[in-house]
């Protein structure tokens, strides 16, 4: 599990990375609101770890901007104040949890352990993106209410695109969570099913939720252009 942990107090940091990383978790970091918010936004995080007090952009910005994106990960924040309607702001924006400076590492890790369990066990069976809904107890793909009929390898491949959608995917990161890690690629054939894809969820008259990133994969999102 990977861990984002966004603060600008470096003692601080240092303290939260040898901690984290004692309990086995991978840790990044990010010094300021911006750097923090691009990282959030690119790269698929078990948990944020968010101060409220950062340059560029504050923390409730940072968390406003990622829910608006559609970024469900797990935020904790973190902040000196202790004012009621602060925490009560940061829980409205779509924050988890939060702690009040200073803290004990034993809370944090508590809370962590907490928010972790609580996400998994709500964590929907239905999953929307624009007007794209997979149903997974179902296991039924719509769009714009009309259903839309995929291969396993297809229903896989567009599962794994929406539960990290507005994320970057490498190929090798979709092929690995879809088809599994054991699964060897021939003839491009990530880029044929995703071809295949495209034209069922995707038609003509839809604005496009697949997106190839030039060097990089694939993402799924919405287009707002």
């Amino acid at each position: 599990m990977t861990i984002l942990v966004i603060e600008d107090e470096i003692k601080l940091v240092n303290i939260l990375k040898k901690a984290l990383k004692n309990e086995r978790y991978a840790v990044d970091t990010a010094f300021d609101g911006e750097e923090g918010l691009q990282k959030a936004m690119k790269n698929n995080y078990s948990l944020i770890i968010l101060d409220i007090m950062l340059p560029k952009k504050d923390g409730m910005e940072v968390c406003r901007e990622l829910r608006a994106h559609h970024i469900n990960t797990p935020i904790i924040i973190l902040t000196a104040r202790g004012v009621v309607g602060d925490r009560v702001q940061g829980l409205d924006l779509g924050a988890d949890d939060y702690l009040i400076k200073p803290f004990g590492i034993d809370e944090l890790f508590a809370r962590m352990r907490a928010v972790l369990r609580r996400r998994k066990v709500v964590e929907s069976s239905i999953l929307k993106i624009a007007d794209l809904v997979v149903d997974k107890t179902r296991h039924e793909v719509t769009r714009a209410g009309k259903r839309v009929q995929l291969t396993p390898k297809e229903y896989r491949l567009l599962d794994t695109l929406i539960r990290h959608s507005s994320h970057a995917m490498t190929r090798r990161q979709l092929i690995d969570e879809a088809w599994g890690p054991d699964f060897v690629e021939a003839n491009n054939e990530l880029n044929v099913h995703i071809r295949y894809l495209r034209r069922k969820i995707d038609p003509a008259n839809a604005k496009p939720l697949i997106h190839t990133i030039r060097g990089v994969g694939y993402t799924l999102r919405e287009s707002h252009e």
